[in-house]
């Protein structure tokens, strides 16, 4: 789960780390009484939406007197923001960070992420800050500090000592930069965080350490553990299938592609999107409907698929065995049925009752296509939608 900036300097702000003096606004007046109340300009308004880049599409803004902040709260409400994250169709602004402006001296990027190759929490530091640093990587890696911390022994002066050398930080600053990294990692281990990013970290002239920016994503698996996070979830900013699909317990994640894929099992799911580009086609999304689905989960599954506009042919891809293939191709028919099937259906399935489940599609009376192997099923799929027929499989 994902949340917004002010949000997370919140949580920020509860652990003791500096974040700029501000609130959030939704509307122009607002956003005009959060200025006033900070008392001086200038002020910096900034779009809310779950997405980076938001300065360079022009969603980050200074004014510097009470028109100013009502003219560009005016534009920034109504603008669809569009970054690199969003893609070309943007995300609507309805609601915006108010902050003071600081006087910065330098600026720096700092995050905390899973790395699960190494086991460890990597925390991921750079003096490039205030850019995109996959840009940073890619041009100067040279500028990347990277310090992996066991989460079984937990963070110790030596990694702060570490990053804060690493970064080669002025005496003055460097104090107070390792304060904030034992900070940041306390919430990263408390919330179970998936990712924690400050860009930029901002030293200003009279050396305070500062969190600009702030990002923060939460494993969904361990969201039962905190309650009082559900009050940060902004559905607005969810993709309204995903959001569909989370009510009825299905893991679902859109995609660009015109293949949409029903499989049961994450692995299972990724080695068919796999086929399917090597087969010359691209996956319209990632569903798992779950090892013990039953034949309602499977058909409400099938429903999103079929109202994604995107999706021009659909790939079902089941092995059977607490959920049976019978079960399955009767969720399926239902689907097919209430709907309306106007869209090609490639079905494969194996394990238990498949022969009963193959009976139930063949006897349909639908356009329901069965292939003998995730391979061919890819292959007949590709073709459907105009990918190269065998792709490079």
């Amino acid at each position: 789960m994902k949340i917004h900036e002010y949000q997370a300097k919140e949580i920020f702000a509860r652990y003791g780390i500096p974040v700029p003096a501000g609130g959030a606004a939704f509307s122009v007046e607002e956003a005009v009484s959060a200025a006033e109340d900070l008392g001086s300009y200038p002020v910096v308004l900034k779009a809310q939406i779950h997405a980076g880049g938001r300065g360079k599409g022009g969603g980050v803004q200074l004014a510097r007197s009470r028109e100013e902040v009502q003219s560009v709260a005016s534009s920034l409400l109504s603008m669809n923001l569009v970054t690199h994250q969003t893609g070309e169709r943007g995300q609507p602004v309805n609601r915006l960070l108010v902050e003071q402006g600081l006087d910065i001296e330098q600026e720096l990027y700092l995050s905390f992420l899973p790395d699960r190759s190494a086991g460890k929490i990597a925390v991921v530091a750079s003096d490039a800050g205030g850019v995109d640093i996959e840009e940073v990587a890619r041009e100067s890696p040279e500028r990347i500090v990277t310090v992996h911390v066991d989460p079984l022994l937990g963070m110790y002066p030596y990694h702060c000592r570490r990053v804060a050398f690493g970064l080669d930080l002025l005496p003055e600053a460097r104090k107070e930069f390792m304060a904030l990294l034992g900070r940041m990692y306390r919430i990263f281990i408390d919330q179970d965080c998936s990712l924690l990013e400050i860009n930029p970290l901002v030293i200003t002239t009279d050396k305070r350490v500062i969190a600009l920016d702030a990002k923060a994503a939460f494993d969904d698996n361990g969201l039962v553990r905190h309650q009082n996070l559900a009050a940060y979830r902004d559905p607005e900013e969810e993709d309204p299938l995903e959001r569909q699909a989370s009510e009825y317990g299905l893991n679902y994640i859109k995609m660009e592609g015109n293949v949409g894929n029903m499989v049961n099992g994450a692995g299972l799911a990724m080695a068919t999107m796999d086929l399917i580009k090597q087969a010359g086609a691209e996956p319209a999304n990632f569903l798992d409907v779950g090892g013990g689905a039953s034949a309602e989960m499977v058909e409400n599954g099938f429903k999103i698929l079929l109202s994604d506009d995107s999706v021009r042919a659909v790939l079902i891809n089941i092995f059977g065995g607490i959920l049976r293939c019978d079960v399955l191709a009767r969720g399926v028919v239902q689907a097919a049925e209430q709907v309306g099937l106007n869209l090609p259906v490639v079905v494969r399935m194996e394990g238990t009752n498949v022969e009963e489940g193959r009976r139930i599609l063949a006897e349909s009376g639908l356009d329901l296509r069965t292939a003998g192997d995730v391979r061919e099923a890819a292959q007949q799929i590709a073709a459907i939608v105009g990918g190269a027929p065998g792709g490079n499989a």
